[in-house]
């Protein structure tokens, strides 16, 4: 192998990407952050265009740990699992999405609907199911509360209360846990994808910068997520009139026309708030009025 064979080798990223309930939504989000990956089916070696870096499909319940040990030089995974493997690494930056909304995943501590308990406090000398045994046994240790905590292979809501007194379950929106007539007594923790690499990966120069690219796009291409691009052309008489209507990440670009007397304002705003702004906008005399879609915002 030349030289140059063996630094373009040394450089090359391999990362991790969440295998099961976030793999969809995570491949979307790489696309419009300008990292295109084809699925391989069944196989975990998805294909990058361009061949920018490597991709391993690994459940994110493991994947902190190869992040970690350098198997990987980066991945994304909850907040919750590189707690819970009590992964070093470094975080580049959270990423706020989810398979189903924007919330935060929850860990949530529930018991039956029917359960006489209240708090965690009630738990003393109980037996609770959960995924995440360390986390669980590191929130009982901060309430200081002593239970039994068992590993659940799947299943959990099922098991209160003929087999366990309680559970600790992940949910998004809490619909699942009301459906299997459970009640939730308190949130154990709330995690979103971490962007994650090795410490040796944030080591060497040329890996960096390309993780940080790659951070700075996939945060940009979230917080594009609920904005859209609004542009027309307003009488200058009603200027200040229509600046006042127009919430922006900054003061809107304002731009002569070449008919005297009108300008064209350009701004971004949340796509919530078009619907209630464009007929007042319209009535001030604005015209021409555009919304528009956005890829990525960079602050």
């Amino acid at each position: 192998m030349s030289k140059a064979s063996a630094n373009r080798a040394a450089d090359n990223l391999r990362i991790g990407l969440p295998k099961g309930s976030l793999e969809e939504s995570t491949f979307r989000l790489f696309a419009k952050a300008g990292y295109p990956i084809a699925a391989a089916g069944r196989g975990y070696r998805p294909f990058v265009e361009g061949n920018l870096f490597e991709v391993r499909l690994i459940r994110p319940q493991e994947l902190s740990r190869y992040v970690a040990q350098g198997f990987l030089d980066a991945g994304i995974t909850g907040k919750d699992w590189i707690a819970e493997n009590e992964s070093d690494v470094h975080v580049l930056c959270d990423l706020k999405y989810n398979k189903a909304t924007s919330l935060p995943a929850r860990w949530v501590l529930a018991v039956a609907e029917d359960s006489p308990f209240k708090s965690v406090k009630d738990l003393q000398g109980k037996r609770i199911a959960t995924e995440p045994v360390n986390l669980v046994k590191a929130y009982l240790k901060k309430h200081k509360v002593k239970a039994e905590v068992e590993f659940s292979w799947g299943a959990t809501e099922v098991k209160v209360p003929e087999l366990v007194d309680a559970i600790v379950d992940i949910t998004e929106t809490g619909s699942s846990i009301r459906a299997n007539k459970l009640r939730i007594l308190d949130t154990v923790m709330e995690s979103y994808p971490q962007f994650i690499c090795s410490r040796a990966a944030w080591a060497n120069p040329s890996k960096r910068k390309k993780l940080e690219s790659m951070a700075l796009l996939l945060g940009a291409t979230l917080a594009a997520r609920d904005k859209v691009g609004l542009k027309m052309n307003v009488p200058q008489k009603n200027l200040a009139l229509i600046l006042k209507k127009l919430p922006a990440l900054r003061r809107p670009t304002v731009s002569p026309l070449s008919d005297e007397g009108w300008v064209a304002l350009e701004t971004i705003l949340d796509e919530s708030l078009v619907r209630d702004l464009i007929p007042p906008l319209k009535e001030l005399g604005a015209e021409g009025i555009i919304e528009y879609p956005l890829n990525k915002v960079v602050y």
